[in-house]
């Protein structure tokens, strides 16, 4: 069968138009990019398994060119991030001033309850990454540190100091609470998200007592750790005194030192 040719300009027509429908933001989503190239990624997660996602099908999913997915991500794990602070922003900006006045165990459970209503839309997308990272120890170590990121800001929302020397235990131990419990909030279909709102509450008093340990132990050591700041103090004196000596024993007897 006979086929006429194509121009070549048709090609090229062609190539453009598939181009542009392929970059073309879908009706639904929001203008931001990131903001697309998140939801994308949730949606195929909520439906495909974690590691047959390619980056290419989540720039088609939000309507992306793969030039403009690599200005925004250079990973699924990047996007991962963008997602937390996605819902980091969610957070803070529904900070009210109303529990300013209770307890910081009270302000830290309502962020959290409030962090776990953000993710709620994307809890079958989260519940199937949280099980095929379980063991991707390179992966979930890069996701420890933006999370101890987000757990700075989510403290900073409670109102609790991050700074100084327990800082780091508050923010892993926020991380480490905060995974435990939604290991139950990936199941707990109550509406009243009784389970969840008990095991957060169980997590917290353990961080509690965590913390109280933590200050006991540093008051304790706190003699030492003087003692041993002196000794390295006392120590680097020395060394100046002996340079100093010794820089001055060397002009002395330095013939150039003469001209």
């Amino acid at each position: 069968m006979h086929h006429d040719p194509i121009p070549a300009d048709g090609f090229a027509a062609g190539a453009q138009a598939v181009h542009a429908e392929a970059a073309a933001p879908h009706p639904a989503q929001p203008a931001d990019k990131r903001t697309r190239a998140v939801e994308a990624l949730m949606r195929l997660a909520a439906d495909r398994p974690w590691s047959d996602i390619e980056i290419t099908d989540v720039a088609q999913e939000a309507g992306l060119s793969l030039s403009e997915m690599r200005d925004l991500f250079p990973s699924k794990g990047a996007i991962l991030d963008g997602f937390t602070r996605m819902i980091d922003k969610i957070v803070i900006e529904g900070t009210t001033a109303d529990l300013v006045g209770e307890p910081a165990r009270e302000r830290i459970f309502d962020v959290v309850m409030r962090r776990l209503d953000a993710m709620a839309p994307y809890r079958p997308a989260l519940r199937r990454i949280a099980w095929a990272l379980r063991g991707d120890v390179t992966t979930l170590a890069a996701l420890n540190r933006s999370a101890l990121n987000s757990a700075r800001y989510m403290l900073a929302a409670a109102g609790v100091p991050t700074e100084g020397p327990l800082g780091f235990v508050k923010l892993q131990g926020l991380v480490w609470a905060q995974a435990n419990v939604m290991d139950t909030w990936f199941d707990d279909d109550d509406p009243t998200q009784a389970k969840t709102m008990a095991r957060l509450d169980r997590e917290l008093g353990r961080g509690e007592r965590v913390m109280e340990r933590a200050e006991d132990v540093r008051r304790l050591t706190a003699p030492l750790r003087a003692i041993g700041q002196a000794l390295f103090d006392g120590r680097a004196r020395l060394r100046r005194r002996e340079r100093a000596h010794h820089d001055a024993d060397g002009e002395s007897k330095d013939p150039a030192a003469a001209i």
